[in-house]
């Protein structure tokens, strides 16, 4: 009788410890867009698009103005989101988008999971991982949701856009968690991403949910604040001839064109608000929401036809510069409605998650927890720069720099001689003029240049040289052949 009461008791103590876990482990719900960068919402500033429900997570909560992707396009900065490591570190110096293996061993899903959360991803994925790695293996609820087209036919004979999709298996995730265990739930969309093979004004590049059918028709977009043509000529002839050129006439060429596909950008963006304001209903629904912490972010930033450039990827701050907000209902009153300006990392993200879930951060991670910032504590030793780079889009788009509170220095490495820029952000916030040939900057310049070197040092080490990396040869400089005397 009496080794049953132990184990009765012991039962008990068990359950009650489990339950008193969950409630002191916050429950974290990760949203994350495509091409979205820092403006484009109600909360930033932004006079035409209405973003509610993500406008009062930022009015509770944390908006961090400095927020940036350590590498500008969308499946290697959500890898460097999954494994907390800068691109050059997580993959290879032939293979530089992809993660080598190994290299994924501590992605953030894998600790919260042994840690004791139940974990959920919807979504795109698109990260290369491994071979052999399998995503649904690493979350106890998986379902990739990409690939195909926007509005997906259901079992009724009706359609249903994938964001709207996301949202469903959200709220059923929600409904369906357990009071014993907290949760991790990864929501990661494809929107506001266009589809590059529909180049249909509105219809084809951004379709959007019908929930959001007419909203900005009514309204006259203004043109791209930096998109004079003076501007785009002063770009070098390498830029000019990139995909962030090409992409251009596919979308924002014309008033016509940049007014419709404008409108139904701005639609998806408020479609995915629309699913925002659903979850954190579920969470008030399921007595979720007092503690349960939501960040909302996007994987890179985005042109719209500034410098009459389309998509991002080069090192501009519409390319690098994405939105972060972070609602925790824990926080005080005082500490709700913040804004700051610390430098934040995409790469800083899963240490973060790791942190408010008491987990011990893998030493492999190479960003910091923001959460002293969210906090109100933002540690004195808080980062001055950041390492930044792009090594898809080879030759054009191939740099490696370094951007600190006041400059950004980028070298575009694979053109021949290299290019560099650098940009004084105080005097220059708009990065119009390059000071990389000023003797007065002479000094800043070669500081960063060998703050650059120590930093690709740090992660990794240079790439390998271009015909290494893409398979291609460099068209031979052809030498002028002596011409035969005519005959007499």
């Amino acid at each position: 009788m009496r080794i049953l009461m132990s184990a009765a008791l012991i039962a008990s103590s068990l359950l009650f410890s489990a339950g008193a876990l969950a409630a002191e482990r916050p429950n974290i719900v990760f949203l994350m867009t495509d091409d979205q960068r820092d403006d484009t919402l109600g909360c930033a500033g932004h006079p035409i698009i209405k973003t509610p429900n993500i406008d009062r997570l930022a009015a509770d909560g944390v908006r961090f103005k400095n927020m940036f992707v350590s590498n500008s396009i969308c499946w290697v900065s959500r890898a460097t989101i999954l494994t907390g490591l800068y691109a050059r570190s997580m993959s290879t110096a032939t293979r530089p988008d992809a993660v080598r293996p190994g290299r994924a061993d501590d992605i953030y899903p894998d600790v919260l999971r042994a840690a004791g959360y139940r974990t959920g991803f919807f979504g795109k994925w698109h990260a290369r991982m491994p071979k052999g790695f399998k995503n649904a293996d690493h979350f106890d609820v998986y379902e990739q949701i990409f690939g195909g087209p926007y509005h997906r036919k259901q079992p009724d004979g009706s359609t249903r856009h994938r964001t709207q999709i996301i949202g469903d298996r959200a709220v059923d995730f929600i409904k369906s968690q357990p009071a014993d265990k907290p949760f991790a739930l990864t929501l990661w969309f494809n929107a506001a991403h266009a589809v590059d093979g529909d180049h249909r004004p509105g219809i084809g590049h951004f379709p959007w949910p019908k929930v959001v059918d007419g909203m900005y028709e009514d309204v006259e977009i203004p043109a791209p604040r930096l998109g004079a043509k003076s501007i785009y000529e002063s770009q070098p002839d390498f830029l000019k001839k990139s995909i962030n050129r090409g992409r251009f006439f596919w979308r924002w060429d014309t008033p016509e064109k940049y007014q419709t596909n404008m409108r139904a950008y701005f639609r998806m963006i408020s479609g995915i608000d629309h699913v925002v304001g659903r979850v954190v209903k579920q969470l008030a629904a399921k007595g979720l929401e007092e503690n349960t912490i939501i960040v909302y972010t996007a994987d890179n930033g985005y042109y719209m036809g500034d410098r009459g450039f389309a998509g991002k990827w080069s090192h501009y701050e519409q390319s690098l510069r994405v939105p972060l907000i972070v609602y925790d209902p824990r926080l005080p009153k005082k500490q709700r409605g913040r804004v700051v300006t610390s430098l934040a990392v995409n790469v800083d993200l899963p240490a973060t998650l790791l942190d408010w879930a008491g987990v011990e951060i893998p030493k492999s991670y190479e960003g910091a927890s923001l959460r002293p910032i969210v906090e109100g504590k933002t540690p004195p030793d808080w980062r001055k720069d950041f390492f930044c780079e792009h090594v898809v889009l080879a030759p054009h788009i191939t740099w490696e720099g370094v951007r600190t509170e006041r400059y950004i220095y980028a070298r575009y490495f694979d053109q021949k001689p290299v290019y560099e820029f650098l940009h004084d952000l105080k005097t220059d916030p708009d990065e119009l003029k390059n000071l990389a040939g000023s003797a007065e900057h002479a000094a800043v310049l070669e500081n960063l240049r060998s703050r650059c070197e120590g930093l690709v040092k740090k992660y990794g080490g240079p790439l390998a040289p271009l015909e290494e990396r893409t398979g291609r040869r460099r068209k031979p400089v052809k030498k002028p052949t002596a011409r035969k005397k005519p005959a007499r």
